[in-house]
């Protein structure tokens, strides 16, 4: 029987909030970096730097400021009066300020706010909350790096079947595909290195961004204000020119993308078709309502889930980048909910990731076989040069062609062919005949190359972690 609606207070509407499900849309950090009350104190710790700097050069009292510092503690202001005044007002902030003035002793809530508005306080607490967001990324990712560095390492020399178009090619490192992550989320952290002093800034501009609020002072002021913040004081008002936020949200859709291409690819090679991976598997996780045996590669799909979504954010982002004149909160608003979807499930992406590779079993043996399994196949590119050495590479081409296409359709042994065939007149040794049908043979530089990927990141890893 469905309890009574008085039973429910109707919290848990979003799925990254829902205590059943949300831990696979959201981590503990995005929700720690985004619940109302933490952006609440957000909001106030702005307003008390705001404070501080303008009482340093003298704007306002210092201990009107000091005041106000003290005073900036969420659980001194009544969020229920918050609430009723935003619904009374239909105004975002002017509530808040309502209720966090009256928290302020001695008259001190009278230099609350002074001279800044509302999207200053918004656009730079909004920054802080993509600050934590990409610490706890870079965080994940770094983790991420290492794990995969160690495994590439590992597997520079193993011999897989390298696949185009999801049908065999030639024959690779193992390490190399590996290594292709390992550069690819290098190359997210140098931009998240590079874009945070970009994206990571204050607004503090007033009604117009003149500053006309704050006198002669205004300039020194916004230094000030940043600094305090641990943000980049910009050069001019952003509050319509919103690149900073489709920057960081299709930065973070690209990390996410990474860890979908990760979790898809690890979800494909332990498919007991290619048995090549092997996830990690805990007694007690089921696979299957029905089917007792089932082992399904549940993360590694949710990975793919949580990049489409990231991915959907994108669109919104960029759509904010056409605001009206010098205030429009058509774009803010949809910041108010794409920038904490897109940090949701960023994170939830990359801590899924570093649970798959911290788990992650290599079959060396059976991705070693399933190589050998269509070695005279993968070996079409080595004999062709062989023969092209002598007939010219275009008619090696032709030749090796006809040759390996009518080993398939016939099912015949396409090195018997060659043999028999006389290859086509070029003298060719059994010898000669068994390096180029050896995948191990012909992994070209899978080693020197796996080796460079994982030296660069582990020396970008010690450069930065220094820094």
């Amino acid at each position: 029987m469905t309890p009574p609606a008085a039973a429910c207070d109707h919290a848990h509407a979003h799925i990254s909030d829902s205590s059943f499900y949300g831990h696979r849309y959201s981590t503990e950090a995005s929700h720690r970096i985004f619940c109302d009350r933490c952006r609440y104190q957000r909001w106030l710790d702005v307003e008390a730097a705001l404070a501080l700097s303008e009482a340093d050069l003298g704007i306002i009292p210092a201990s009107a400021a000091q005041a106000i510092a003290e005073a900036a503690r969420i659980e001194r202001l009544d969020l229920d009066a918050i609430r009723a005044e935003i619904r009374r007002t239909s105004h975002s902030l002017v509530g808040f300020l309502r209720v966090f003035q009256a928290a302020c002793a001695g008259g001190a809530g009278e230099f609350v706010h002074y001279g800044a508005t509302t999207q200053d306080i918004q656009d730079t607490a909004q920054c802080l909350e993509m600050r934590d967001v990409l610490d706890e990324a870079e965080r994940l990712l770094r983790t991420v790096l290492t794990r995969l560095a160690q495994l590439a390492e590992e597997h520079a020399a193993t011999v897989a079947l390298g696949r185009t178009h999801a049908q065999p090619a030639l024959p690779m490192g193992l390490g190399v595909k590996i290594g292709s992550w390992i550069d690819e989320l290098q190359r997210h952290l140098e931009r998240i290195a590079a874009m945070r002093p970009r994206v990571l800034a204050a607004q503090l501009f007033g009604g117009v961004g003149t500053m006309a609020g704050f006198g002669d002072k205004a300039l020194p002021l916004l230094d000030a204000f940043a600094a305090r913040l641990g943000l980049s004081a910009p050069a001019v008002a952003w509050h319509t020119s919103r690149d900073r936020v489709a920057e960081y949200v299709s930065c973070l859709a690209m990390v996410a993308g990474t860890m979908g291409r990760i979790g898809d690819e690890v979800r494909t090679l332990s498919r007991p078709e290619f048995a090549e991976l092997q996830t990690g598997w805990r007694h007690g996780q089921v696979g299957s309502s029905t089917m007792p045996h089932k082992r399904n590669p549940e993360a590694c799909e949710q990975a793919v889930v949580m990049a489409r979504l990231t991915a959907a954010q994108v669109a919104n982002a960029l759509a904010c980048m056409a605001g009206d004149h010098e205030r429009d909160s058509r774009a803010l608003r949809i910041e108010w909910a794409c920038v904490p979807d897109v940090s949701h499930y960023t994170l939830s992406a990359c801590e899924i990731v570093q649970h798959i590779v911290d788990g992650l079993t290599v079959c060396r043996e059976r991705v070693e076989l399933n190589a050998r399994e269509v070695a005279e196949q993968i070996a079409t590119e080595k004999l062709m040069l062989a023969i092209g050495r002598h007939l010219g590479k275009q008619s090696a081409h032709e030749y090796v062609y006809e040759l390996a296409q009518s080993a398939r359709q016939s099912g015949d042994s396409l090195r018997a062919m060659v043999r028999k065939d006389g290859a086509g007149g070029v003298p060719l040794s059994e010898e000669e005949l068994d390096q180029i049908f050896d995948p191990a043979a012909y992994l070209g530089q899978s080693q020197a190359l796996t080796e460079r990927a994982v030296s660069r990141a582990r020396a970008w890893l010690a450069a930065t972690e220094q820094a």
